[in-house]
């Protein structure tokens, strides 16, 4: 018989074993308590997750019952209040750089940034981005999973409104606190803003590493112009995926050192970048054909090398854009708070605070501030200086090493300060802050106060006196050795810088040559005014109590000094028919959202009336055509209105020349930071001084010919008429006055020309005593006088107040005084005739000595009795003779004769004594006749007689004086 198969007897018994009634009980009693059993683990498990959810519930609540509720206004202030760098420009919206900063950002528009970028920041940092609701659970269990468990994989669980959050709301901190704020802040994120609105918060706030100089930077236009040289709209694929990868380790993947150097191992930014690929290529954002020329693409080649910053190729004008920009700012944040500019002028704490602040929001709100400067001169400018070849010498000067606080001789340059100002806005088209800003960061056009020497005569002398009345152009002023200093009354002050006095001058020609004396003369005579109030006026800001009534101020002696700036923009005041209109630099500043939050307005200050400006230029015409600034002609590429004045400070340690025409003024100053002479062999000081600024106005000429050359000239205003006058009194000429050819034109505001007639020249005589001379007297003999047209001995002391001691002085230096005569004091009649002299023989010429009284001025020399030569006493006091008996006789101011000094006789002496004899015995004989007559004749005949000798002894004296 045949046996079953075992597989068959075994399935037979499996099969009897669950059709088996036992069986089938026990399953179903197995299977009953298997379902309860797993019926109470779930409800467990549910009523433990709703426990659990509760307890995460009210710790999430209690995590966040601090933070408040945020308004949509704020959130959106919050998210975007994101640091951003400050721009600068140039005039005409010529960029210039950003403000130096330890981290540069530039907001960028979403529009404006490659998609290649935010594709692959998307798939980088978050691909879920566009479906979420600002949270990923998933995520946030992951990573509260790895955070409990202290997984060594710790993936994060942030989307990039968490992240967006972290950045500008909260803080960096690690705390279930922070995250449940963040998770929380991020629902109600993406409640009231766009996902565009959120991505481009993001890709402005995120940091990206350095750039290519070194710079830490921030926001995905500074990565892409730092690291690529591009803006974010031009980013290729393969440049949008490194920067992409730069956030999660920003100073690990940046591919430049803080020197602003090419990493040796640039590896991981390169991993980074492949790992971005890949999940843009993962996710479809690009194609395989994309993504095998973008892996295979040598980003190396397209990292830009160092650039430098505006501090570093425009150290002076960056620095100074910034500083008046802070200025601005914070007297801004003041007037908002209720403050002045005069309340943060006195009080240095409050200005500081404001300052603080202002500087804060400079480097992080990413203003634009737009500047006045022109770009093109400003260049060209520090191009010439650099070239400029007559500084003269370097001079050794010991300092403080500041390390070693030791001395130490270094050798110190010339430096200058140039300022170019356009007249009728006051904008500040260039300057020149230095040779070196680099040297010692100094700019010594805007910041340096320096005396300004002979420059401030028209602005604190010649202007005010003509405003107040006081003088014209054609006024004549002394230039003679005065004592003007009150504390040194003996002393002979002031003195000019040829150290030489030039008589009587008229305003206009002693402006023209920078006489010091003519200058503090009319100084003091309205200094009781206050005219240093025009300064204020014109925005000297340096005054203090002591320059308001020092002589020196009117020759540029005060107490700190001006800058060029102040200076320059004060002789604009003329260019501007008195108005002075204040200098500035910054024409406007913009918020980053292109708000003007501060544009420069003119505000003209009335300083002088139309006509004083005019007459002070026109005399500063005469300074530049044929003054002390006449050099500069030669020099110029070109020919226009120019009106200026020069300027040197004591021991000529400073040299200035400020000019204007209608459409600029222009101030250059030389001189060593540490005062000293700028005096050298070769060319002069002055010369140097006055060459630079013709070098520095032809550069600008060239960029900018119709700035700097207006073709119209300054226009005179109504009120001003021409006068002739006479050079020495600025009255109307005299007859004398013409015929000494002291007659001039000159112009004077209407009602101040002179109405009264010159009375300084008359015509008289004099007499001289070596090379001086004297008033004659009535009885001087006109033998040894002299007839003339004289000045007026007492009209000095009565036009000035002053007496001349040595009136020679008067025409030493003054051609038009050349032939004039000018006596010195009168000689004084001592009242009694002058004693004999003593004479001698030397072979045949008879000779004697200077009479010892003072009012001796001549000798008569008589020969046997009889006159034969008048000598004056500037003469030799000799005579030559022949044969006879010679005598002398002094003669004084008044007429007198001296007795008869001894006598010389010469020739035949026998001879002569006979016959000497002779003639006394008959005068003898007919004086005892004469008398006997004249006893027998009545009394009134005596008397007759006694008249008719009378007359005719005078009559023979005056025909002897003839």
């Amino acid at each position: 018989m045949n046996e079953r198969p075992k597989w068959k007897n075994a399935l037979s018994h499996f099969k009897n074993f669950f059709t088996n009634k036992r069986t089938l009980k026990g399953a179903r009693i197995t299977y009953e308590a298997t379902w309860n059993v797993a019926l109470v683990f779930i409800i467990i498990i549910a009523i433990g997750g709703a426990f659990g959810l509760g307890i995460g519930a009210g710790y999430f609540a209690s995590l966040v019952k601090d933070e408040p509720i945020r308004p949509y206004a704020a959130m959106q202030k919050d998210i975007y209040n994101y640091e951003e760098t400050s721009e600068l420009y140039f005039a005409n919206n010529v960029y210039l750089g950003k403000v130096p900063t330890d981290l540069e950002r530039e907001e960028v528009k979403i529009n404006d940034v490659s998609s290649y970028l935010k594709d692959a920041v998307i798939a980088t940092e978050d691909e879920n981005f566009y479906t979420h609701n600002g949270v990923v659970p998933k995520s946030i269990f992951r990573a509260l999973f790895q955070e409990v468990t202290n997984a060594s994989t710790q993936s994060g669980g942030s989307t990039l409104t968490q992240q967006l959050i972290k950045n500008q709301i909260l803080t960096n901190e690690v705390s279930f606190e922070r995250k449940a704020k963040e998770i929380l802040l991020a629902l109600r994120l993406e409640k009231f803003f766009e996902k565009d609105e959120i991505l481009e918060a993001y890709l402005n706030v995120s940091t990206f590493g350095r750039n290519s100089s070194g710079r830490n930077i921030a926001g995905v236009q500074s990565a892409a112009n730092g690291i690529f040289g591009i803006d974010a709209k031009d980013l290729t694929l393969p440049q949008a995926a490194f920067i992409a990868g730069l956030p999660q380790s920003p100073f690990g993947y940046t591919p430049f050192t803080q020197e602003g150097k090419l990493k040796k191992n640039l590896e991981p930014g390169l991993n980074r970048m492949k790992t971005v690929l890949n999940r843009m290529y993962d996710q479809e954002k690009i194609s395989k054909k994309d993504y095998d020329a973008a892996m295979a693409y040598d980003i190396t080649k397209d990292f830009i090398g160092p650039q430098k910053s505006p501090i570093e190729d425009y150290p002076a004008v960056t620095i100074e854009i910034q500083q008046r920009s802070i200025e601005i700012i914070a007297e801004l944040l003041a007037k908002e708070d209720g403050y002045t500019k005069e309340d943060l002028q006195e009080d240095d704490i409050l200005a500081e605070q404001y300052t603080t602040i202002a500087d804060r929001q400079i480097h992080q709100n990413g203003y634009k501030i737009h500047s006045t400067i022109n770009k093109k001169i400003y260049d060209i400018q520090q191009k010439t200086v650099k070239n400029y070849s007559l500084f003269g010498p370097d001079k050794e000067q010991q300092v403080i090493d500041p390390e070693t606080k030791e001395k130490v001789t270094i050798m110190e340059p010339v430096e200058t300060g140039a300022i170019m100002i356009e007249n009728k806005t006051g904008a500040i088209i260039s300057f020149v802050g230095g040779r070196d800003y680099n040297r010692e960061a100094t700019n010594h056009a805007t910041r340096s106060l320096r005396p300004n020497g002979s420059t401030m005569k028209p602005l604190l002398v010649y202007a005010p006196a003509i405003e107040l009345g006081t003088l014209s152009p054609g006024s004549v002023l002394p230039d003679v050795p005065l004592r003007l200093d009150p504390s040194s009354p003996g002393k002979i002050w002031p003195k000019n810088y040829d150290n030489q006095f030039h008589g009587l001058v008229t305003a206009r020609y002693a402006l023209q040559q920078s006489y010091n004396v003519p200058a503090v003369k009319a100084y003091i005579d309205i200094l009781s005014q206050n005219p240093i109030k025009y300064l204020e006026k014109m925005g000297i800001t340096s005054l203090n109590e002591n320059d308001y009534s020092t002589r020196s101020a009117a020759i540029g002696g005060l107490s700190y000094g001006v800058t060029v700036e102040e200076n320059t923009n004060a002789f604009s005041t003329f260019a501007n028919s008195g108005k002075h209109i204040d200098a500035y630099m910054i024409e406007k500043i913009e918020d980053k959202n292109g708000n003007v939050i501060y544009q420069h307005e003119v505000k003209p200050v009335d300083v002088f009336s139309p006509q004083t400006a005019y007459l002070t230029l026109d005399m500063m015409r005469d300074v530049i055509n044929q003054g002390t600034a006449a050099a500069v002609k030669g020099r110029l590429k070109f020919q226009s209105d120019w009106a200026g004045k020069t300027g040197t400070t004591q021991d000529l340690n400073d040299s200035w020349l400020i000019a204007t025409n209608p459409n600029v003024t222009f101030g250059v100053w030389t001189g060593y930071d540490t005062p000293k002479t700028l005096e050298t062999s070769g060319l002069s000081y002055s010369k140097r001084n006055n060459y630079l600024w013709a070098d520095l106005l032809n550069a600008a000429y060239d960029v900018a010919p119709e700035l700097v050359d207006p073709s119209e000239s300054f226009k005179m205003p109504g009120g001003i008429v021409r006068q002739s006058v006479c050079s020495i009194s600025g009255l109307l000429p005299s007859e004398g006055c013409s015929k000494a050819g002291l007659v001039t034109t000159d112009l004077f505001k209407s009602g101040m020309a002179p109405s009264k007639r010159d009375d300084s020249l008359v015509a008289g005589k004099y007499v001289q005593i070596g090379d001086k001379k004297y008033m004659a007297l009535d009885s001087t003999p006109s033998e040894f006088s002299e007839s003339g047209l004289m000045l007026n001995p007492d009209y000095i002391e009565k036009l000035f107040g002053i007496r001349i001691s040595d009136p020679s002085i008067l025409s030493e230096n003054n051609q038009k005084l050349k032939n004039l005569i000018i006596p010195n004091n009168k000689i004084e009649d001592n009242g009694k005739a002058p004693n004999a002299l003593k004479i001698n023989l030397k072979g045949d010429t008879i000779t004697w000595n200077k009479h010892g009284e003072k009012d001796v001025i001549g000798y008569r020399v008589y020969k046997d009795g009889k006159k034969v030569k008048s000598l004056k006493a500037e003469n030799a006091l000799s005579f030559k003779a022949g044969k006879g008996t010679y005598i002398v006789k002094a003669v004084d101011i008044a007429g007198k004769e001296s007795k008869a000094s001894n006598e010389i006789v010469i020739g035949n002496t026998q001879e002569k004594k006979e016959d000497k004899n002779k003639n006394e015995e008959s005068k003898k004989a007919e004086n005892k006749n004469t008398e006997k007559k004249d006893a027998n004749k009545p009394a009134n005949n005596n008397e007759n007689k006694q008249q008719d000798n009378k007359e005719q002894t005078e009559k023979a004296d005056e025909k002897e004086n003839t």
